[in-house]
C-alpha cells in the first residue's frame, strides 16, 4: 500500500496513478454514507516538463480545454515556468473507471514533486480540491484509492485510517480494507457519462419523500458488503452488488445497455453492477471462482470492453523522467 509522501525531484518526470472502480454506496457517498471503492490495475500516467504554457498532448490550448489540468495549474503551478504534459492512460475517459481521479492524482504527484515533495496526506487532499472544483461536485473516494491504492472504505468503520476530507458541512474518512485476493471484471458499455450530471440527478431524486429510506437502504448494502469483502465471503458479496445495482436503477442511473452487459456475464458471475455515475460507462462484476476469463468473453460477445483488473496495492508514485512519454502518446 502507498503511505509514504512523495518525494522531490526535478523535470523532467512523469507520475502514475490507477484507475478505480466502486464496489458498493456510489452517489450515496456523496451525502455522507459508506462507500467501497478498489484502486485496480489500470493506471494513467502523466509525463510533464518545461514547455509550451499549458500545452496538452500536443495541444497548445490544453489548459483551456481541460478543466482538471487548468485547475491543478492554478492551485499547484501559480506563478511556475511554462509547463507541458503528455498523458498516456489505459482507463477508458468518461467510463466510470477513474480517468480524471487518476489524472489528477497523478498530475498533482508531478507538480507536488516538482514543488519541493508532498505528503500523501496533501496529495489526496489536493487531488480532491482539483477534481470537486473542476467538477462542482463529487466524494473524496475515487481520488482516495487514485492516491492510497488497494481497497478503501468511505464513513464505514474499521480498518487504519488513511485520509480524513471535509467539505463544507459533509466529511469522508478513508479506511483500508483487507485485499479478499479476488479478480474482478469491469467492462465499458461504450455510453459515455458525464459524472456531475448524474450526480445531481441523484441529489434530486434523494430529495423526494422517500429520499432518506433510499439513502438508508444504500448505506445497509454498502455496510453488508464491505464486511462480505473483509470476510472473503464472495457469495454476500455477489448478493450485495446484485442489491446496489437495483437502488441504483430505482435513483434512475442505470442504462439498459448496462443491464444487458449484466445479463449476458450472469453464467459466469456471482454477482454485478454498474460502477461510477452510471447512466452509462461501466459495470463491475465478480466472477465466479476461475471464470474471469469467461465473464469477460461474455460481456465482449454482448458488445462490451472487458478487461480482468486486480487491487493495485500502490496509488500515485513518481515514475522517474518524463523522458520520450511526451512525444510517443503509445508509451
Amino acid at each position: 500500500m502507498s503511505d509514504g509522501p512523495i518525494p522531490p525531484a526535478d523535470l523532467p518526470l512523469a507520475a502514475r496513478a490507477p484507475g478505480k472502480c466502486i464496489l458498493f454506496g456510489e452517489h450515496a457517498v456523496v451525502h455522507g454514507r459508506p462507500e467501497l471503492v478498489l484502486a485496480i490495475d489500470l493506471p494513467v500516467q502523466v509525463g510533464v516538463r518545461l514547455g509550451t504554457p499549458g500545452r496538452l498532448n500536443g495541444d497548445p490550448n490544453g489548459a483551456t480545454a481541460n478543466p482538471y489540468y487548468r485547475t491543478a495549474l492554478e492551485r499547484l503551478w501559480a506563478g511556475g515556468a511554462s509547463l507541458e504534459v503528455r498523458v498516456n492512460s489505459r482507463v477508458p475517459r468518461s467510463a466510470g473507471l477513474g480517468s480524471s481521479a487518476a489524472f489528477c492524482a497523478a498530475l498533482a504527484a508531478a507538480l507536488s514533486a516538482a514543488r519541493g515533495g508532498v505528503s500523501r496526506t496533501e496529495l489526496a487532499e489536493r487531488a480532491f480540491a482539483i477534481e470537486r472544483a473542476a467538477q462542482g461536485v463529487g466524494s473524496p473516494g475515487d481520488t482516495a484509492a487514485a492516491v492510497g491504492g488497494g481497497y478503501l472504505s468511505l464513513n464505514a468503520p474499521g480498518g487504519a485510517e488513511v485520509f480524513r476530507f471535509t467539505d463544507g458541512e459533509r466529511s469522508w474518512t478513508a479506511r483500508r480494507v483487507p485485499d479478499p485476493s479476488w479478480s474482478w471484471v469491469v467492462a465499458y458499455s461504450g455510453l459515455p457519462r458525464s459524472t456531475a450530471d448524474a450526480v445531481r440527478a441523484v441529489g434530486v431524486r434523494l430529495a423526494a419523500p422517500d429520499g432518506p429510506a433510499l439513502l438508508d437502504e444504500f448505506q445497509r448494502v454498502a455496510e453488508e458488503g464491505i464486511a462480505a469483502v473483509r470476510a472473503e465471503d464472495r457469495t454476500k458479496a455477489g448478493r450485495c452488488l446484485d442489491e446496489n445495482q437495483t437502488l441504483l436503477a430505482t435513483v434512475g442511473v442505470s442504462h439498459p445497455r448496462l443491464e444487458a452487459l449484466l445479463e449476458a456475464a450472469r453464467p459466469a458471475i456471482v454477482g454485478g453492477k454498474l460502477t461510477g455515475a452510471g447512466a452509462g460507462g461501466s459495470i463491475v462484476v465478480l466472477p465466479q471462482p476461475g471464470r474471469e476469463l469467461d465473464a469477460a468473453r461474455r460481456i465482449a460477445r454482448a458488445g462490451g470492453l472487458p478487461f480482468v483488473v486486480r487491487p493495485e496495492p500502490n496509488g500515485a508514485a513518481l515514475v522517474g523522467s518524463a523522458g520520450d512519454d511526451l512525444d510517443d502518446p503509445s508509451a
